[in-house]
């Protein structure tokens, strides 16, 4: 059965533009998944599901004559004088692909749907040899809407999450999901995993595939221990803001490599580095940026994440699947969690109490945003004037 993500009507949308169309994102998020269904859906038999993982696949799109390609597809059932459908999973095994993609575009009535693992592949190699001719759409774990759905959970919502206040009858019915969710995060998979033991072991693997296939293929790296003390360091980091050079001393890399590092941990969607949000650059503190995981579960079995910040991580996930984030920060150190939008301010307490929304309100005019809400985990004693984080999809 085809559990609903939120972004497959856009994809399926982009079926009617001859543009390739380019799933990407980290491992085991359900590319696979969306790709199958999409072809499934299409109205024709006319169509392929080619598997790059498969040996024999990659030897045939590895040669040189891609006509002869197309008449080794005629061969399979394929009728070039039909229009084509063709799904390639896995792109990033085929190097060359790429211009095999371009020239299967610039020559016949086809449409092609492709997924990849990793987004520093993708956005560098294809941006030359596609240009023009590809869309990319960019797949992420669940949010916590699509977290529900997963577990066969309808709520109805009256009201956008950001004009909701406390509710218990929501908190009630949703807060045991919505602290599984902050503990193991949204991979598919471990949000259908029906025990403890399953969701760590398959946390545990994906942390695993990404060092061992996703970071050696990108770099040839052969020490994963250092990598992984790395990401293991990275993680007791969430939510504060980011000082490379400590970092550096602390793993034994250079400064420039623990930011080449960083960005490739960026651009393969581990993590995510917030910027400040600024209108005054000379009276802000400006140039740190805050770290975040793009999945709860895997910055949770790097590290025992204090119980604030595996929140707060949590939070920007959910906001993060809705629109642009930044943190504002004063020379004196106070701050406010997330700017969403640049118009909307976001405070996150685990219990929000009487006099913090106003404190927040007073920074958020110092920072020119008109809009603030506190976020809270969990029910707060005679208080109820915040968002429950668990509404928020």
């Amino acid at each position: 059965m085809f559990l609903f993500r939120k972004l497959y009507p856009k994809i399926k949308d982009h079926l009617k533009q001859k543009q390739i169309s380019i799933l990407t994102g980290m491992r085991r998020t359900g590319k696979t998944t969306i790709i199958k269904e999409l072809l499934r859906e299409v109205d024709s038999d006319n169509k392929l599901y080619i598997d790059l993982e498969r040996l024999d696949n990659r030897e045939l799109f590895s040669q040189s004559n891609y006509d002869n390609i197309m008449r080794d597809l005629e061969n399979s059932g394929i009728d070039i004088k039909k229009k084509i459908f063709l799904a390639f999973d896995e792109i990033q095994l085929l190097p060359k692909i790429a211009s095999v993609l371009k020239y299967f575009y610039d020559n016949y009535n086809i449409k092609i749907i492709a997924t990849g693992s990793s987004s520093y592949y993708l956005k560098d190699l294809f941006s030359e040899s596609l240009a023009g001719r590809k869309k990319i759409f960019e797949l992420f774990p669940l949010d916590f809407g699509e977290y529900l759905g997963f577990k066969n959970v309808s709520w109805k919502k009256e009201l956008k999450w950001q004009d909701k206040k406390f509710n218990k009858t929501a908190y009630e019915a949703l807060r045991h999901y919505y602290e599984e969710y902050i503990e193991y995060g949204g991979f598919p998979e471990v949000a259908l995993a029906e025990s403890t033991d399953q969701k760590k072991d398959i946390l545990f693997d994906i942390i695993s595939s990404y060092i061992n296939i996703d970071i050696k293929s990108l770099l040839d790296f052969r020490k994963e221990h250092d990598i992984y003390n790395l990401l293991k360091l990275l993680s007791v980091r969430v939510a504060t803001r980011l000082d490379y050079s400590k970092l550096s001393r602390s793993c034994g890399f250079s400064r420039p490599t623990v930011l080449n590092y960083l960005d490739l941990f960026e651009k393969t969607y581990l993590i995510k580095r917030v910027p400040v949000f600024t209108k005054s650059p000379e009276r802000e503190i400006v140039k740190a940026k805050k770290l975040y995981f793009l999945d709860n579960g895997l910055a949770g079995i790097l590290s025992d994440l204090n119980s604030g910040a595996k929140f707060e991580n949590a939070v920007f996930n959910q906001l993060y699947a809705q629109g642009d984030i930044q943190y504002y920060a004063l020379k004196n150190g106070r701050e406010i969690d997330f700017i969403f939008n640049k118009k909307e301010a976001f405070e996150i307490k685990e219990k929000p109490i009487l006099g913090e929304q106003s404190d927040l309100s007073l920074l958020s005019k110092k920072a020119g945003v008109k809009k603030s809400r506190l976020i809270g985990r969990y029910s707060s004693p005679n208080y109820n004037d915040y968002i429950w984080g668990g509404e928020i999809f």
